[in-house]
């Protein structure tokens, strides 16, 4: 009988050690600048309830109706999770994280989940970062929440990026644009592509994020929202400009950016790279004053951005950006006999317990073969242990690196790892 096979399901993918390393590094780059913008962070359950999603992303977006996993227990209704903003402002109502005082600077990493079609950079689960300020709304913190997240792209090397601006204004405003859009796209509604005749009535906006070559002439010729903002809305957005520009942050207007769902108000952005070909989208967000309200709580203004690890993981490979460094530790102790194995493994304990990263071989081979696998662990140093240096007490310490080696005691063999360590640490 043939043994069963078992593989991952298709897009999701199993992360190796080797580049486990990489996400690591990444993750720890975000949350040390994040900690550094006084931003803290927030986990969530990757389960929601359905209606939580539906209400905060919209019936009408392609997310609800055609990419997210849902399924019931009982009388309950859940979803795997395909986004977090909604999730976090969850939290923030049910834990009345307002009673903290002044507004809430929130980020987070973890995986989310789509049904999607897999394809390179797109997986069914896939990963996110993001920041959100709830609580305010000021322009500050609109242009906080920018320049948090070209921030993180500069610090891992890609800054060859161009920060895409718009405002969509307050309600008023995005109700008398949309008046304009259908009245503009009506004469041509039998032209438009199938999805954009499924938005026209309730989410005419999203048209305008359309990639249908059929919408593209009726798109580009279309009106500003601009042009409709109200005085308020564009005192915001003015402001927006002025504070990036103080920041040295360049922009450019893009009057066609938009984010499609209601709770949408004011400033919209998406940080994109020249660099990437024609996916070139890195990260992108907007203003939600709407949300909190829409899924229970009091109208509570808030802002961020979400960009996608895998994306940023592409970028790095074809970018040539090293994430971190190679595997290696700090010792490997080779033993000779039993009794020099028995020691080599509570020597482990002692060596550890000073901070020094320390293995030793697991299966019984010979010394060439536990050098060998000393290199391939990229040990720094072999400390070599037989019977005649557990009756002298004294013990081999090769530098792998500089293939030199000393005769020392246990407690000079210490002082030199505990040397080095700090040695690669300030280094």
């Amino acid at each position: 009988m043939a043994q069963p096979t078992y593989t991952t399901h298709a897009g999701m993918v199993d992360i190796l050690p080797d580049d486990v390393r990489k996400w690591q590094f990444l993750e720890e780059l975000i949350r040390e600048e994040a900690h550094r913008f006084n931003f803290e962070e927030i986990r969530t359950p990757i389960m929601e309830q359905t209606e939580l999603i539906v209400r905060g992303l919209g019936q009408l977006t392609d997310i609800v109706s055609k990419e997210i996993f849902a399924f019931s227990r009982g009388d309950d209704n859940y979803v795997l999770r395909p986004e977090l903003t909604a999730p976090v402002v969850r939290a923030y109502i049910e834990h009345h994280l307002d009673q903290r005082g002044g507004s809430q600077k929130l980020y987070y990493i973890g995986p989310m989940f789509r049904a999607e079609r897999p394809q390179k950079g797109r997986q069914r689960q896939f990963h996110q970062f993001g920041v959100e300020i709830i609580g305010s709304s000021d322009a500050v913190a609109d242009a906080e929440v920018i320049a948090f997240m070209i921030h993180i792209y500069n610090r891992i090397g890609i800054k060859n990026t161009r920060l895409k601006l718009n405002s969509i204004g307050d309600p008023e405003s995005r109700e008398a644009y949309k008046n304009a859009l259908k009245s503009h796209l009506k004469p041509h509604f039998d032209k438009l592509s199938d999805v954009s005749k499924k938005r026209f009535e309730k989410n005419p906006l999203r048209i305008l994020d359309s990639k249908e070559e059929e919408d593209r002439p009726f798109i580009e010729s279309a009106p500003l929202i601009t042009d409709y903002l109200s005085q308020e809305s564009k005192a915001h957005y003015d402001r927006v400009k002025q504070y990036l520009g103080d920041l040295d942050i360049s922009f450019e207007e893009d009057p066609y950016l938009v984010r499609g769902m209601d709770y949408y108000t004011q400033t919209a952005f998406e940080l994109i790279s020249p660099d990437l070909g024609a996916q070139d989208a890195l990260a992108g967000g907007g203003r939600y004053d709407l949300l909190v309200e829409e899924i229970g709580g009091q109208p509570t203004p808030a802002v961020g951005f979400a960009a996608g690890m895998e994306r940023l993981m592409i970028a790095c490979e074809e970018l040539d950006i090293p994430l971190g460094t190679e595997k290696h530790v700090d010792l490997y102790v080779v033993t000779l006999g039993d009794q020099a194995r028995r020691w080599g493994l509570s020597s482990l304990r002692q060596f550890r317990n000073r901070g020094i990263s320390a293995t030793m071989d697991y299966m019984g081979r010979s010394m060439k073969a536990q050098m060998k696998d000393a290199n391939r662990e990229n040990a720094h140093y072999a400390l070599i242990v037989g019977d005649n240096e557990l009756r002298e007490n004294r013990f081999t310490l090769r530098n792998m690196k500089e293939s030199d080696e000393q005769q020392l005691s246990l407690d000079e063999i210490i002082v030199i790892l505990k040397n080095s360590l700090t040695g690669q640490k300030e280094s």
